[in-house]
């Protein structure tokens, strides 16, 4: 072989290695508009047998907080920032790891306070990092990594060393003032990593539901990256009389306290576009005095990124009773859309809905139908008589639980379920809640949930995991709220302080403790966004690590966190309440391999390439709600060397 012949043969080896920028995932869903897709194709059907643990690294956090580590959950999906792996714990501390070895290189800790209960758990699901077009290279803060915090801080540091950015608001961080005092330190917080679009960086918050009308409002606040100095805020509640109708009376809004963003955003650069999955105004279960649609709220809202101004929304929930917010970050997508090409956004639902929206205008791609719903019967209640329902894709899940579909693993466990269930209003999706108590299914989980959906571009494949599991929803009169409470210690009874009536939530579930709903309880499917059908659906996971005795049935289970696809053909997931990472065929919805891993995989993985080795990555921390085993640990897997 001539010389010329060699070097052309190895630089063509070298191609099929090379690593696209897609590769990088360079922001929390691989990209900022969520695609969850990665251009490594070096780990395929054929090799991912061989896959194994590559490195392991504690974060430590299971040390010195031991009462703080039962209310965390380690959900964070690292980011490829320059040559280092950056992550954050449940406790917002920053860390940045060697992507090769797993060693650190640095860490930051804010000091957060853990002697109080946040709103949704100790929970950091991601950090986000910026390069400032003005600074020289190579200087401090010049690349810089943003995360908010469970005490209410948005937080700049130097992706070298992290150090914090002394340029940035007070000495690095900017503290969020929530507007009003707040019940006890954690009924505010954040959770989702910032966005950043148009030279500012934007962060939502995550509310405490049900503990008053007059909650904390979920403004969403933009802030200058470069020195943390407001730019704009956009507040998810309307009040006055744009909210309702003419024939109620003016103000009838002024008591909705908040319809936040807390699952992340995303943005789209060249529209100068940000996109906010908003959540339910507050109370969650009694609208009684918050009338009319309540727009904004349970919608995508397309905001300006240098203004805020809104340029459209969508309202995926009208007036929503059942806390079905909109759950996940929205996917921003390009598909073939009756023989043209197509820019939208994708949204999934806790309803099991998806949601294709055209990215301009926010108009359907596919037909949406406003259909009557069931009508409330609690005195004072305005349900909204009709809720939209898209034709395609179908529902990912099931959306009606009667008595006659109740399971049990024995004669007297379905017979059990099927008489509680026969006691409840359960009139199919958007029964509103009632003094009697209502079936909501799917439950307030999900359906999907922030773990959200990951897309394929190359075959216009959309995946996402779900959950088929229901609560029980019962309003109670104030007056019984505290003996309810004293009476069933262990069950979630929230006062809802201002409105007429205190919530109760709980699983329906059998004398046994498995779900009344029948399995499989954990899905994942694979939507074709063109046609908008479905392309396979697979069980989600086993009950080995949640049954009385390990024992590996295909129920699927209930899940948290999400999935990742690469250019490889596989699709990636955690999630389960089993102790594993998959991987499935994107083609099929072969289970193709399972990696044990140390703790419950309640988080989103992600993959990049480096040393031509493509790495797997997942937290493995399990979560304390949902009772996975707990831990603190990033796993990486790759193909053996």
């Amino acid at each position: 072989m001539t010389r010329a012949r060699l070097d052309a043969c190895l630089a063509l080896v070298a191609a099929s290695f090379a690593v696209p920028a897609a590769a990088e995932w360079s922001h929390y869903g691989a990209d900022a508009g969520g695609s969850r897709h990665v251009e490594a194709s070096i780990i395929t059907p054929e090799n991912v047998q061989r896959l194994t643990q590559a490195w392991t690294f504690s974060t430590s956090d299971l040390g010195g907080r031991p009462e703080a580590i039962r209310r965390s959950a380690f959900q964070a999906t690292p980011i490829l920032a320059g040559d280092a792996l950056v992550f954050c714990t449940p406790f917002n501390e920053i860390i940045a790891l060697d992507p090769v070895s797993g060693e650190e290189r640095w860490r930051f800790d804010p000091a957060i306070a853990t002697d109080h209960h946040p709103a949704n758990q100790f929970v950091c699901r991601g950090v986000t990092q910026w390069r400032d077009p003005d600074a020289t290279p190579g200087a401090a803060c010049a690349h810089r990594i943003f995360t908010g915090t469970n005490d209410a801080r948005l937080i700049a540091v130097d992706a070298g060393t992290g150090r914090p950015c002394a340029d940035f608001g007070d000495a690095g961080e900017v503290a969020i003032d929530p507007g009003m005092a707040l019940l006890w330190p954690g009924e505010f917080q954040i959770t989702s990593p910032p966005l950043l679009a148009a030279g500012n960086v934007l962060v939502g918050s995550a509310i405490s539901d049900n503990q008053r009308v007059d909650a904390p409002k979920g403004t969403v606040r933009a802030y200058d990256a470069r020195t943390g100095s407001l730019s704009w805020t956009f507040d998810p509640v309307t009040r006055g009389a744009a909210d309702f109708p003419d024939d109620w009376p003016p103000g009838a809004a002024e008591q909705a306290g908040h319809a936040n963003v807390w699952a992340p955003m995303a943005a789209d650069a060249a529209r100068n576009m940000v996109f906010l999955p908003t959540s339910s105004p507050s109370p969650d279960f009694y609208g009684g005095l918050r009338k009319g649609d309540n727009r904004y709220a349970n919608s995508v809202v397309a905001l300006d990124a240098s203004d805020g101004s809104v340029r459209w929304h969508f309202q995926i929930v009208h007036h929503d009773l059942w806390d079905y917010d909109v759950p996940a970050q929205p996917n921003l997508v390009t598909l073939q859309h009756e023989g043209r090409s197509v820019d939208a956004v994708v949204q999934v639902t806790k309803q099991g809905f998806v949601f294709v929206l055209d990215r301009d205008t926010g108009e359907p791609l596919f037909p949406v139908e406003e259909r009557p719903v069931p009508a409330s019967d609690v005195q004072g209640e305005h349900a909204s008589p009709t809720q939209p329902f898209p034709v395609r894709p179908p529902p990912l899940v099931p959306q009606n639980l009667q008595p006659e579909d109740a399971w049990g693993l024995t004669f007297w466990d379905r017979r059990a379920c099927r008489q509680r269930i026969a006691a409840l209003r359960s009139e199919g999706l958007y029964t509103p809640p009632s003094k009697r108590g209502t079936v909501v299914y799917p439950f307030t989980g999900g359906g999907a949930n922030w773990g959200g959906a990951a897309f394929d571009p190359a075959t216009r494949t959309l995946f996402v995991n779900t959950s088929r599991i229901a609560h029980v929803i019962t309003l109670l009169p104030k007056a019984e709220f505290a003996d309810a409470r004293a009476a069933e210690p262990d069950v979630e009874i929230s006062p809802q302080t201002g409105a007429p009536y205190a919530m109760k939530r709980d699983m329906l579930m059998s004398p046994l403790g498995l779900p009344c709903s029948p399995p499989p309880w954990g899905m994942l499917t694979a939507v074709d966004l063109d046609s908008g059908t479905f392309r396979w659906e697979s069980v989600l996971g086993t009950v080995r690590d949640i049954a009385p005795l390990p024992l590996p049935i295909r129920w699927g289970t209930p899940n948290l966190g999400g999935p990742m696809v690469t250019a490889g053909g596989l699709v990636f997931i955690g999630a389960a309440m089993d102790d594993y990472l998959r991987a499935f065929d994107a083609r099929t919805g072969e289970e193709l391999w399972k990696g044990r891993l140390p703790a419950g995989g309640q988080a989103t993985p992600m993959s990049y390439v480096r040393d031509g080795r493509q790495f797997v990555v997942i937290a493995a921390g399990g979560h304390a709600r949902a009772g996975t085993t707990i831990g603190d640990t990033l796993v990486a897997f790759a193909l053996p060397e």
